[in-house]
């Protein structure tokens, strides 16, 4: 066992002494110590009964011979910090979390991982930390939140989540609601505890780890408050150690062909754009090549058959009550769009979908010769306007090509000020800058300015080109991601008010008619967006968006056991 370097010897008596004071006896510090990594905060619904999961997570655990070892590492919501400040420490604290939970592991030398996610960054940093880890270890998602529901003077009474907050604050904005309407999706938008409910960051994670085999098929579509969430709890504690058992590294299981499932899984979905720098930084954790050309690839060859929200019309419960991932999966399957690859159960990821089962006249499911759209969700374009790539959201519209007259912005606060003020007319592509992983620092979502256009009612009329990022709850004409950023000179610092951009996605296209090399001479950089603090250093450390916005080192120097880091 890991362990018996703490718990073996007359040397780590000390050892032992600190475990019997946590209650431990004999018998529990023997078995193999499996971490049961706790992301519960009371700040957010999106983790708030993870604390109550852990019960019967930690009972299976010990009922299949080991002894479970709980601690709780931070969060930061996205849902609650977007527009905000706030928001820059978001992306941020997807490192932190890997990093505290691959420094708690090794520094206590445990056997085997299970982690306990809700929010967006929790769910990609599990799986980093457990790519690292290289030991037994597997994800279980909260699962969803049920949807709001409000009246409506037409439908009676209609089901909402937080998108439609948003959404409603543009609404009011544009003077389409009143104060007492804004109030009323306010109150009723959160019923309880989950996740946010559309196919937005935390649900398109869910379902991707479970394309990566990180998470058991079906596990994470059960709903946050279902009765049956405990039990799948429970068995995720057994099965740890059946892995533990058979000696199944979670790392094993990320390999170039689950994350192109994962990924797959993320574009038939309509998923967030999100996904894109989640599984670009997963693979690089795990050592596996995986490019951001991939993403485009597959965008092509795969169609969307889910309707779900942001763009479509159910919630993930409906897509639990529909028959869940195994049903999508094995739609992809018989179109030939997945590979048979391994999952933490000892099933193959083939195996587990023939349990699928599809709800009489359910309608959230559709299947590949019959899609919602023939080709995915998001693309990848270049230009010269984005050298090194960004990507581009397709949910919710049908368009391919834009072009129009740039209306650029310093940050997401003063485009948000102008949209709030009808400063955004139809046909403007706003460019909002300086927001990337360096420039704002973080990488800071955009759903403040994206839902307030929703609302509205320029969704279908705008294009909006960022070195920022999405929620999963944006749609539209979005374009995020773009390399370089603005901070590290890109294309993006050099346009001005009035420049044609052009998108085409057709020919993979995001570019601008104007001399941007006549202006290069003219540029300065922007003086760090901060000098001190976690925030300092992750200036200091992260990469490009292109590379899965990751801090550290690069693999290759930790591929060679011989060889040593350096700054």
């Amino acid at each position: 066992m890991e362990s018996d370097k703490i718990k073996q010897g007359d040397e780590h008596a000390p050892a032992r002494a600190m475990l019997r004071a946590t209650g431990l006896d004999d018998k529990a510090i023997a078995r193999p110590l499996v971490a049961v990594v706790n992301t519960w905060s009371e700040v957010t619904p999106c983790n708030l009964h993870l604390r109550e999961l852990a019960g019967p997570l930690k009972e299976g655990i010990r009922s299949a011979g080991g002894t479970p070892i709980e601690f709780n590492t931070i969060m930061v919501t996205d849902g609650i910090a977007m527009g905000s400040e706030g928001m820059h420490a978001s992306l941020m604290s997807r490192e932190t979390i890997a990093d505290s939970i691959e420094l708690a592991v090794r520094g206590h030398c445990l056997d085997a991982v299970v982690v306990l996610v809700g929010c967006d960054k929790t769910i990609p940093a599990a799986a980093m930390a457990l790519a690292r880890l290289d030991r037994p270890g597997l994800v279980l998602y909260g699962g969803s939140i049920m949807p709001g529901k409000v009246a409506d003077p037409d439908d009676g009474e209609i089901a909402i989540t937080i998108q439609d907050v948003f959404e409603a604050v543009g609404a009011h904005a544009a003077g389409r609601i009143d104060d007492a309407r804004l109030g009323e999706i306010e109150k009723a938008a959160c019923p309880g505890a989950g996740a946010c409910g559309g196919q937005f960051t935390a649900n398109t994670m869910a379902m991707a780890l479970t394309g990566l085999g990180l998470s058991p098929m079906g596990a994470n579509d059960v709903p946050a408050v279902h009765p049956k969430k405990s039990e799948t709890a429970r068995n995720a504690g057994e099965l740890v150690m059946d892995m533990y058992a058979r000696g199944q590294s979670a790392r094993a299981l990320i390999t170039t062909e689950s994350v192109r499932n994962a990924a797959t899984l993320v574009t038939a979905t309509a998923g967030s754009t999100n996904a894109v720098l989640h599984l670009l930084a997963i693979a690089r954790e795990a050592g596996c090549e995986f490019e951001l050309d991939e993403f485009d690839a597959i965008a092509r060859r795969t169609p969307i058959i889910t309707d779900l929200k942001p763009g479509g019309r159910f919630m993930a419960p409906d897509l639990f009550a529909a028959g869940g991932t195994a049903l999508v999966a094995r739609h992809l399957f018989e179109a030939g769009l997945l590979a048979d690859t391994a999952t933490c159960t000892g099933r193959s990821l083939h195996e587990a979908t023939r349990d699928a089962t599809e709800a009489a006249g359910q309608q959230v499911v559709r299947t590949c010769t019959d899609p919602i759209k023939p080709r995915g969700g998001f693309g990848i374009l270049y230009g010269n306007l984005a050298p090194e790539g960004c990507v581009i959201k397709l949910a919710g519209h049908g368009r391919l090509h834009f072009a129009g007259p740039a209306r650029v912005f310093d940050g997401e606060q003063a485009a948000f000020q102008a949209v709030q003020h009808g400063r955004i007319q139809a046909g403007d592509v706003v460019v909002i800058r300086n927001e990337g992983p360096k420039g704002g620092p973080g990488m800071r979502e955009m759903l403040a300015v994206t839902a307030a256009l929703v609302g509205q009612g320029l969704s279908d009329e705008i294009a909006l080109v960022t070195d920022g990022r999405f929620s999963g709850a944006t749609y539209g004409f979005m374009i995020g991601h773009v390399c370089p950023e603005a901070a590290d000179g890109g294309p993006l610092a050099l346009i001005d008010d009035g420049d044609t951009v052009t998108i085409d996605v057709d020919n993979r296209t995001l570019s601008t008619d104007a001399d941007l090399s006549a202006r290069r001479a003219g540029w300065q950089p922007p003086p760090p967006a901060a000098t001190q603090g976690v925030y300092a250093r992750y200036i200091h450390q992260v990469s490009s968006a292109s590379t899965g916005a990751v801090t550290g080192f690069p693999f290759a120097e930790f591929a060679d056991p011989d060889s040593t880091p350096t700054d």
